[in-house]
């Protein structure tokens, strides 16, 4: 007979720490990171910021990490989701990426930042966009919240719905 208490052999097993470069991992299988933020986010999970800088370093080398990707894939979305160009700059930047990087990625993006400004118009005014000057006042500061330009704002709110 075996003691009611005491656990059944085998059951009983020590959850294992994950190293610093187990935990980079698990974040960059859900989504693409910047190294800064990668980083950033193993530091706040309580790793030592060597241990993690040495766990984004591995990654790197190894490829699982990659900032060109990164930025290349934060454009496509952000543009994809109604954001301007000034805004995902912006973004970029947060994400420690030098200026050359942040060029590079945005020459990556092959749309075209006024027909997005566009749709996004098209979608908050409807197919005839706005139909006097406070709705295009309107579509401008919404378009500007977004990080689109002034030639792109201008462009997409005094258009031509058959252009």
């Amino acid at each position: 007979m075996h003691d009611s208490d005491a656990p059944a052999p085998g059951r009983k097993r020590r959850i294992r720490e994950q190293t610093p470069v187990q935990r980079a991992l698990g974040l960059l299988v859900r989504r693409e990171h910047s190294r800064k933020e990668l980083a950033r986010k193993l530091t706040a999970r309580g790793i030592e910021d060597e241990a993690a800088q040495a766990a984004v370093d591995k990654l790197t080398e190894a490829g699982w990490q990659d900032d060109t990707r990164f930025a290349e894939n934060l454009v496509r979305m952000r543009a994809n989701t109604g954001y301007g160009p000034i805004h995902v700059r912006a973004e970029l930047g947060t994400h420690g990426l030098d200026s050359e990087q942040i060029a590079a990625a945005m020459d990556t993006f092959e749309g075209d930042w006024t027909e997005n400004a566009r749709d996004l118009v098209r979608r908050r005014f409807g197919e005839a966009g706005p139909q006097d000057l406070a709705q295009r006042r309107k579509a401008a500061d919404l378009l500007a919240r977004r990080g689109f330009d002034g030639d792109s704002i201008r462009r997409a709110t005094r258009y031509d719905p058959d252009d």
